[in-house]
């Protein structure tokens, strides 16, 4: 399983990205999806109708609510990696991507790499 962050969610709607690219190989042989928080973000916008219903089809809906234990292990990553401010939304989408056994797909690898020594999986 991938879980896509917020950053794949956007570039999909992009037609030559790189990280749409690799979106359509993925899709012949893995099951992709998101967490609530990265659909937050991605609902956030700007976003119209038709893009929201592109991804969420290309998800096939799979947004995984963040439970307990993600958010347990989140709190674990962000305090073992300082609790530095700016990794608090990152180590809740980590902690869901390490409880999903998840690897990550982001095109943010330095904002997930202190995760990287905790177990966190990332494709770039």
């Amino acid at each position: 399983m991938i879980l896509l962050d917020t950053n794949y969610l956007i570039a999909v709607l992009v037609k030559d990205s790189p990280e749409a690219g690799k979106i359509r190989a993925w899709l012949a042989s893995e099951d992709l999806c998101t967490t609530a928080i990265s659909w937050y973000e991605f609902l956030s916008g700007p976003v119209d109708e038709e893009a929201v219903a592109l991804v969420s089809a290309l998800l096939r809906d799979r947004v995984i609510p963040f439970s307990g234990d993600q958010a347990q292990e989140g709190a674990r990553l962000w305090n073992a990696t300082g609790r530095l401010r700016r990794l608090r939304i990152d180590a809740m989408i980590a902690g869901a991507a390490l409880v999903l056994g998840a690897e990550l797909a982001t095109a943010n690898l330095g904002d997930f790499e202190p995760f990287r020594p905790h177990g966190l999986r990332l494709l770039p």
